[in-house]
């Protein structure tokens, strides 16, 4: 039995939708972090040589979290993609 997902069915549009939406969000939020990684680069670049964890600078050390922060919220995404998927699925299956 093909799904309205593979057949590019409504509930298909809602659930491309839905994932959108979280991809700006997402976007938005990482935009948000980034954007105080430039201001104290702009704004007080002296800070960014201020030691903050073993002898690691700020700039070092928020380069990473934003490297973390990417791929994590990659894999939250990823999960929640594939949650609404399956929703939608269930959904068409037992409805």
């Amino acid at each position: 039995m093909q799904s309205d997902l593979a057949t590019g069915g409504h509930e298909s549009e809602i659930v491309s939708a839905k994932k959108a939406r979280l991809g700006i969000r997402f976007f938005f939020l990482y935009l948000i972090v980034y954007g105080g990684f430039v201001a104290i680069g702009v704004l007080n670049y002296e800070l960014l040589a201020v030691e903050v964890f073993r002898g690691i600078n700020l700039a070092v050390f928020y380069g990473f979290g934003l490297i973390v922060l990417a791929v994590l919220l990659g894999v939250w995404y990823n999960f929640l993609c594939n949650r609404y998927e399956d929703d939608a699925e269930r959904k068409e299956v037992h409805p």
